[in-house]
């Protein structure tokens, strides 16, 4: 079921087929001290291995006055399943960033995982050293592969979530590549004389990146409909008995280019939990198999069920896992952003989320976010769980232990009471100066965003609402601006598309209002469209919801036929 099987493959496949799965010549280039970055298919492939090759592009053009190389380093990403992380672990990264990285941050991300940023060449084979040595690792978590698989945040039914994120860390474990390359390359792993064997994945492992969530009604803190495949958990009297399917969501596209867009995922329907392995499984090997292999920008499994259909695709997941998906069970969203302060669990233990704005966690004035983490670490007896939305949770915490713990995140700027709905509803990827893909500020800007839009809401009378904003700096859909109530999508430095009329409960894609427009005439816009919303919204309302009510927007709703109509 290929595209066009006459159409020339793009040059990642052959990357990725002459790398002796995924080796290619990296342990050769880390010796190679002329050049602080990854030579030739390399740069590519150590993607595999969860890293991005950067640099600070801040000063890119002060070191080429200098007649110096971009300042070559390399962004991590670490696996992290339903993002649970235990004190060690937490430890030992807090010091990895703090010895061994450009910007001394831990930076929490929307795939609830972590990243390290600016790691030079020197510093990378230790750096996978320490996380191994604490039992993590960023085995796929960047490439065409299965990413790091999302759960649920800490919901109110704990029992539901710990057999959810049970079946995250399954799914992970089922789909990673079986490759030795991680261990060879980087933690010294012996040479073993046999021939690698991809069963799931492929020799050429997959067409794209690939991405996957376990989410637990009524929360939609992963954004299901950004991901290629998401497992719906149904519950009965308490317990996880299955799982609605839901595939082919995503959110990447490229300006300009019509072929590409922003789509939905499909429900295909229920299945009961012994199903789950194999019917993830199969929706992995078929888009493996007829996923477009030509042309990556139409690569994805969302462009796949719009070329081959949804109920052919469907049917041959079906055929695969020797299964029949029965009638999707009632479920429904009520939101999707984190409950920030203390959550009691069933089990009488307390969670405490914590709201980090743009998920960077550094020692600021006045507010020691990374000295803070690390002191709840010392003392902490339970976890830390990462959030889609880029929060922190200290969570099984004790009811002896609460004050303490809550003192020590006062204390450090972690626990305040005076943060807005609309801050901790706002969001931004990284983008400058380390991304190479950004076009627009994101993360730098977010705060002074925020801030306009808080002024805008409180002129007009709407100090205690909010409205889903994100920010992203390019097209390729990190920040999830394209489920956002107001979604920026960077164009240029200083300009946006500004994409209104998302839900809050991220079952709606934002249709674009304006093309590349400057920051200044982005809040003069919103000034009369939150004016408009003030006098003329139905009662509690949401912006989303008016803008499309009202006509300012017609809504998306088939993304891949009217998305730009």
């Amino acid at each position: 079921m290929s595209d066009k099987p006459e159409q020339k493959l793009s040059d990642n496949e052959r990357i990725k087929g002459q790398s002796n799965f995924l080796r290619g010549t990296i342990a050769e280039d880390l010796k190679d001290d002329l050049t602080g970055g990854f030579n030739g298919d390399n740069f590519q492939l150590i993607r595999f291995h969860g890293m991005y090759q950067q640099d600070d592009r801040d000063i890119r053009a002060e070191r080429a006055k200098q007649k110096l190389e971009p300042l070559h380093n390399v962004m991590l990403r670490c696996r992290l399943p339903g993002g649970i992380i235990n004190p060690e672990q937490w430890l030992a990264i807090d010091a990895f960033a703090a010895e061994h990285s450009l910007y001394g941050s831990i930076r929490l991300t929307t795939r609830q995982t972590f990243q390290f940023h600016g790691v030079l060449k020197p510093k990378i084979k230790m750096m996978h050293q320490m996380l191994n040595k604490v039992g993590l690792d960023s085995i796929a978590t960047a490439g065409d592969v299965n990413r790091n698989v999302l759960c649920t945040s800490n919901p109110v039914e704990s029992q539901v979530h710990q057999q959810a994120y049970d079946w995250a860390v399954k799914i992970s474990e089922h789909l990673l590549p079986k490759t030795r390359a991680y261990a060879e390359i980087w933690l010294d792993g012996e040479k073993v004389e046999s021939t690698d064997v991809e069963p799931v994945l492929g020799s050429n492992y997959l067409p794209r990146k690939f991405k996957t969530t376990v989410v637990i009604p009524p929360q939609n803190d992963v954004d299901v409909h950004a991901n290629d495949l998401n497992f719906v958990a149904i519950a009965e009297d308490g317990q996880l008995v299955g799982f609605n399917v839901l595939v082919g969501g995503g959110l990447a596209m490229t300006h300009g280019d019509k072929s590409t867009y922003p789509r939905k995922a499909d429900d295909f329907g229920f299945i009961p939990l012994e199903h789950t392995l194999a019917v993830a499984e199969a929706v992995v090997t078929t888009q493996r198999d007829w996923g477009n292999r030509s042309n990556r920008k139409n690569a994805k499994t969302k462009y796949t069920l719009e070329r081959v259909g949804v109920e052919t695709f469907k049917a041959e997941v079906e055929k695969r896992a020797g299964i029949q998906f029965a009638a999707s069970r009632a479920y429904e969203f009520t939101g999707r952003g984190d409950r920030f302060g203390w959550v009691e669990g069933v089990d009488g233990k307390h969670h405490l989320t914590l709201f980090i704005e743009n998920g960077r966690i550094l020692d600021y004035p006045g507010k020691p976010l990374k000295t803070g983490c690390a002191e709840i670490a010392r003392v902490h007896k339970g976890d830390f769980r990462l959030t889609a939305n880029q929060n922190l949770i200290i969570a099984g915490v004790a009811s002896e232990d609460k004050a303490g713990i809550e003192r020590l995140a006062r204390e450090h700027g972690l626990l305040q009471d005076n943060v807005s709905s609309q801050r901790v509803n706002s969001m931004a990827c990284v983008s400058l100066p380390t991304c190479p893909l950004a076009m627009a500020e994101a993360e730098r800007y977010l705060p002074d965003a925020v801030t306009e839009l808080e002024q805008l809401l409180d002129k007009h009378g709407l100090a205690e609402e909010h409205i889903i904003f994100r920010v992203t700096g390019c097209p390729n859909g990190c920040g999830r601006a394209m489920l956002a109530e107001v979604g920026l999508v960077g164009k240029g430095p200083g300009k946006y598309n500004l994409h209104l009329g998302g839900d809050r409960n991220g079952t709606r894609i934002p249709r674009m209002y304006r093309e590349n427009i400057s920051e200044q005439e982005i809040m003069a816009e919103l000034d009369t469209l939150i004016g408009r919303w003030a006098e003329q919204r139905h009662q509690q309302e949401s912006f989303g919801d008016f803008v499309i009510r009202s006509g300012v927007v017609k809504p998306v709703v088939n993304s891949a036929k009217d998305f730009y109509d």
